[in-house]
């Protein structure tokens, strides 16, 4: 199971006298990622290295430093301790003594760690995909369940007869929810899912 930030966190550490600043947070999406590593780079530093991974999603940034010995260890970090939709950004000062390529791999791929370490995650739960129509009567019963359940409304639209609604299940609920949704609704509402079969 991938673990996510529940919010961000930050480690400071000092290495052969250069100054290394990271930061981590959660994200839901590449903009949410490119947002964050904006807001928090420091244009006055040496580095502004940065990772993120969201899924199938990555990239990475080396920003400078020599090829393959910020970015791609800082990623490697992150699925290393098994997280998912993070970013991370470290800040690099330069204090005057070089490291050398394996001595900067082992610095950024650390201090990644570290932080993602002292950080307060949760699990990620694989969610899926459903929609069901929900007449006006059974509207009001229905969604104080799903509140209930956690199950998330992603989507909704109102037509003459009711709502149809988008939702976002942990995958282990589908059919459980699927009989509870007949059963409060006499039958009325089903539950179809939206995932590819």
């Amino acid at each position: 199971m991938s673990l996510t930030l529940t919010e961000p966190c930050e480690h400071l550490e000092t290495i052969q006298k250069s100054r290394f600043i990271t930061r981590a947070a959660p994200i839901t999406s590449s903009a949410a990622a490119q947002a964050f590593i904006q807001s928090i780079s420091d244009p006055a530093a040496t580095h502004n290295c940065w990772a993120w991974k969201l899924g199938d999603q990555y990239r990475f940034s080396d920003d400078g430093e020599p090829g393959g010995t910020a970015g791609r260890p800082m990623l490697v970090a992150i699925e290393g301790q098994n997280y998912d939709q993070v970013v991370v950004v470290i800040t690099r000062f330069f204090g005057g003594i070089k490291l050398g390529t394996g001595g900067l791999a082992r610095a950024y791929g650390g201090c990644t760690a570290r932080c993602l370490q002292g950080g307060t995650h949760t699990e990620l739960i694989p969610l899926h995909r459903g929609r069901c129509h929900c007449r006006f009567a059974d509207l009001a019963l229905i969604q104080a369940r799903l509140l209930e359940q956690g199950i998330q409304t992603e989507h909704e639209c109102y037509d003459a007869d009711g709502a149809l609604l988008e939702l976002a299940i942990p995958a282990g609920q589908f059919e459980t929810l699927r009989h509870l949704l007949a059963d409060l609704s006499r039958g009325h509402t089903r539950l179809e899912s939206l995932e590819p079969a």
